[in-house]
């Protein structure tokens, strides 16, 4: 059985990029590395945290002194979750339609289609 991944918001993943590099890690180094690419104020990046934390996404450990911040899900596992709910949210699921569009949209490089020739050879076909 797959856990389920809670939803996770455009800033929330800025933070969860910082844990996935860097973690375990302190608040003070996530708000350091997220003000050197951000304007956010520390409070903003504390209550992003407090809500990872709350949604079950990161965990904390609590050392007498400095408290340090893990992921607790995988960036792959957030990656998966996140390509499903767009998949089912802007294409009803259907995976094909998606692929068709960003593929009539896009000039592909020689390169590029037998790569993805490739792949879709070497993808097992359902029983």
């Amino acid at each position: 059985m797959t856990k389920s991944v809670p939803n996770i918001s455009e800033a929330e993943w800025e933070v969860m990029n910082v844990l996935w590099d860097k973690a375990p890690i302190a608040a003070n180094e996530v708000i350091r590395a997220l003000q050197e690419k951000t304007d956010w104020k520390p409070k903003t990046i504390r209550t992003l945290l407090d809500r990872l934390v709350k949604k079950k996404v990161v965990g904390v450990d609590q050392a007498p002194k400095v408290y340090t911040f893990f992921p607790l899900y995988s960036r792959s596992e957030c990656q998966h979750a996140e390509a499903q709910s767009f998949v089912k949210r802007i294409y009803s699921g259907t995976l094909t339609s998606m692929l068709v569009q960003f593929i009539e949209e896009r000039t592909l490089s020689d390169e590029e289609i037998r790569e993805l020739r490739s792949i879709l050879n070497d993808k097992p076909k359902p029983n």
